[in-house]
């Protein structure tokens, strides 16, 4: 039986690989540039975690509906597919990921106030944090990867903890530095990274299976 740990860091580790590039960081290190950036990720973080709990909620409905080998080959699909999507937005539009996150993170009037002008100054940046992310979130990649993992687990509390592990700490991260590393950081190279580890993630599931081994510790 997978303990309560090994659940954990297979949440963490999962979301941390998922975040760099998502449009939930961009729109994060936008609003801080307008507003106090720990009512930002204040903000935000609340959404993330409300969605977390209705994904859990949903693969653990799923676990018990369908075969073990099904949703083991599920998650490995999944695995892969999240490695080419990278790798493939990474070849057709890293520039434009470029320029709009550098649009983004100068807090450009066209596109922050747009969104947050109608938001009354007492929140701070917390509710227009929140409702983007509500909304922003929904589809993501992300959110599928917490009903995978709740396919696999079921509605394990790790899950919520080790994901919220990796998104509070990465989101503020983004609000405090976002803007001012961006020109530093080789981004392509972050997302060729993610891809090769989500392929191995889901080569390991089918080892499992075809050799009845699996070569990584969680």
């Amino acid at each position: 039986m997978v303990g309560w740990l090994d659940i954990l860091i297979s949440a963490f580790v999962l979301q941390l690989l998922a975040l760099p590039g998502e449009k939930g960081q961009i729109v994060i290190a936008a609003l801080a540039t307008k507003y106090n950036p720990y009512m930002v990720v204040a903000g935000a973080a609340t959404a993330f975690g409300g969605w977390t709990v209705l994904e859990i909620l949903l693969g653990n409905a799923l676990k018990g509906a369908l075969p073990e080998v099904f949703l083991d080959g599920l998650t490995a699909a999944l695995f892969f597919v999240f490695g080419a999507w990278i790798l493939y937005t990474s070849q057709l539009d890293f520039e434009e990921d470029t320029d709009d996150e550098q649009l983004l993170t100068d807090g450009s009037p066209e596109v922050v106030d747009e969104a947050t002008d109608v938001v009354p100054s007492r929140f701070a940046g917390f509710f227009p944090s929140f409702s983007l992310m509500v909304f922003g979130e929904f589809g993501d990649k992300t959110q599928l990867i917490t009903i995978g993992l709740a396919v696999q687990y079921g509605a394990h509390p790790a899950i919520w903890f080790g994901e919220m592990l990796a998104i509070i700490p990465v989101s503020f991260v983004t609000a405090l530095f976002f803007s001012r590393s961006s020109a530093y950081i080789n981004t392509k190279w972050v997302r060729y990274v993610s891809a090769s580890l989500f392929t191995l993630f889901g080569l390991d599931i089918v080892s499992k299976y075809l050799f009845g081994i699996q070569f990584l510790p969680f």
